[in-house]
């Protein structure tokens, strides 16, 4: 007899890039932002908001076929004070792959974490980010379909860096599925603006306003029009 799954809203899946063309300082940039916008009072109150017994988390690292690792377990997530024991944890980590750039095997990898976890999500999301196309393993096109077609979103962090087009490569290959969205950082450095408001958005489960004063201008390619 299968073991009862913990109720949560939302199951949520960070896959961050750890390929080559991530150096030492811009992987530092993904993990302080990512840890920062689990800090930001914003975020804290859009998880709080989601009600309890909260959301669940799982840290993803990504870079070749078979290099991917879960380096911070699930972690449910409800308050300020959970919201900062991720923090910690998350900065803890360290780098532990590095590689190609292989975004379908990252998704496929993603999809089995979500379908073999404790946890009984309302709403299950990946939420990936990297800074390049797929130039190794699958194309992302087709694991991206399987993933939705088991009720999985797909939303996409661009760092648009060294391909200034990437923000469309996402929308066209990667994302999918309800209300799927991708928010293109222009470089590292604007990684944590950018993890905030897609963090934001996807805990809350719809468009949010942005006052561009607050954190720089806001970038964001709409949905692909798959819920």
């Amino acid at each position: 007899m299968a073991a009862a799954q913990t109720p949560v809203e939302l199951e949520l899946v960070l896959a961050v890039d750890a390929s080559d063309s991530v150096s030492a300082v811009e992987f530092d940039l993904q993990v302080s932002g990512l840890a920062g916008a689990l800090r930001d009072p914003d975020v804290v109150a859009a998880i709080r908001d989601a009600g309890p017994p909260g959301i669940a988390i799982a840290l993803v690292q990504w870079s070749s076929p078979g290099h991917q690792i879960v380096a911070v377990d699930w972690s449910v997530v409800s308050d300020g004070d959970s919201a900062e024991r991720l923090a910690r944890r998350i900065l803890g980590a360290g780098r532990l792959v590095m590689g190609e750039t292989a975004i379908g095997n990252a998704l496929a990898f993603a999809k089995d974490l979500l379908m073999t976890n404790e946890f009984a999500g309302r709403r299950r999301v990946i939420d990936v980010s990297g800074d390049g196309e797929t130039n190794w393993g699958p194309s992302p096109g087709g694991v991206r379909d399987r993933v939705v077609a088991a009720g999985i979103t797909i939303n996409g962090l661009a760092v648009a860096n060294e391909q200034p087009a990437l923000g469309e490569y996402y929308r066209t290959h990667v994302i999918g599925g309800a209300g799927s969205f991708v928010v293109t950082a222009t470089d590292y450095a604007d990684f944590a603006r950018a993890i905030r408001i897609k963090l934001i958005q996807e805990i809350r489960a719809g468009p949010i306003s942005y006052d561009p004063s607050d954190s720089g201008e806001f970038r964001a390619d709409r949905q692909r029009g798959d819920g």
